[in-house]
């Protein structure tokens, strides 16, 4: 019989391309939106990229509204929680993001137990992993987490890292089989206009809005990849109660412009080719929230142990793959 999987937040940018994946496996899908209204645009966005969006169910829920949760999941056979509250801008509040989060979660997992689904996917981050201290030559792994009372950790990790805490801490409460997949930086094809935050790095070397690029770099992973790792955690029976950091490799920032401006020529006179001195950075980093987010990331290297996505079949494009894919998604789009 056909699996059903409840997937959260499902006009996002994961959350779509997992709708994606389950489909091509044969999975059938019921997306949560916070307003149905936006139904029929979604399932027409899918359906130019498999036919079979066309039967997908669509129910509404509110991540901050306990009401809807139950009756938008029964049924299903297992749930992505991948909707979570994101700002383009850094938040006055950090609660703006926090709160939310927290939320979510607690709604989401109260109602698979109450509705009897045998597993959940949670969507967390590697801001969950790694926290604002610099680190050289150190593989972070599943066992190591963000401390969400860091002053230099940005609101996004802490509600990542308090959310995430939460569901696991719920999983064992409930006796709720848990699996958490942690990704790094997402890029990848954006599959519309609205793309979220994900690709704003790419689009803005392309668009020429970054003049210099700081010495930092970070984990890449193809977005494709991500949803399939999502897909492979609900199947894999020894996935439950693992957290699976996931990243394909990590590159620096120069080298990011380095490739578009060679496979993207007609943007090469808009993508940097320069670096900011740390010092700028510093000195800008004390009036732009942004740049002293990053400013202990400066010339430090952070590896990954993938190894757990990997032992249950995971095979993730090279970040150049993804690199290529979310510029040239842009570019076609008419975004840039």
């Amino acid at each position: 019989m056909q699996e059903k999987i409840a997937v959260t937040g499902a006009s996002g940018f994961i959350a779509s391309h997992c709708i994606l994946d389950l489909l091509q496996h044969g999975y059938s899908v019921r997306g949560t939106l916070r307003n149905l209204g936006r139904s029929e645009q979604v399932r027409d966005i899918l359906a130019k990229y498999n036919k079979d969006a066309a039967e997908i169910e669509f129910a509404e829920a509110n991540l901050t509204s306990a009401d809807g949760w139950a009756e938008a999941i029964d049924g299903c056979d297992g749930v992505f929680h991948v909707a979570s509250p994101i700002s383009a801008t850094l938040p006055k509040d950090p609660n703006e993001l926090i709160e939310p989060a927290l939320q979510g979660t607690i709604n989401v997992l109260t109602a698979a137990k109450r509705v009897g689904i045998k597993r959940v996917v949670l969507t967390s981050s590697i801001s969950a992993v790694i926290g604002s201290e610099k680190a050289i030559d150190r593989t972070y792994t599943s066992n190591d987490w963000s401390d969400p009372q860091d002053s230099n950790l940005t609101a996004y990790s802490a509600s990542k890292t308090i959310a995430e805490k939460k569901a696991w801490e719920l999983a064992a409460d409930e006796d709720l089989e848990l699996a958490v997949i942690n990704p790094t930086m997402v890029l990848g094809p954006a599959l519309e206009a609205d793309y979220g935050t994900s690709l704003e790095l790419l689009y803005k070397l392309l668009a020429g809005a970054v003049p210099l690029v700081p010495k930092v770099g970070f984990e890449v992973v193809d977005v494709r990849d991500v949803s399939s790792l999502h897909r492979l955690a609900f199947e894999h029976p020894e996935a439950a109660g693992q957290r699976f950091l996931c990243a394909a490799g990590f590159r620096w920032f120069i080298k990011v412009a380095d490739q578009l401006r060679r496979e993207f020529p007609d943007y090469r006179r808009k993508i940097p080719t320069r670096q900011m001195p740390n010092a700028l950075v510093k000195v800008f980093s004390v009036f732009i929230k942004e740049l002293a987010s990053i400013s202990n990331e400066l010339e430090s290297t952070k590896r990954l142990d993938c190894n757990p996505a990997l032992n249950i079949g995971w095979q993730p494009r090279t970040p150049e793959e993804a690199i290529q894919a979310g510029a040239k998604s842009l570019i076609e789009l008419g975004l840039v």
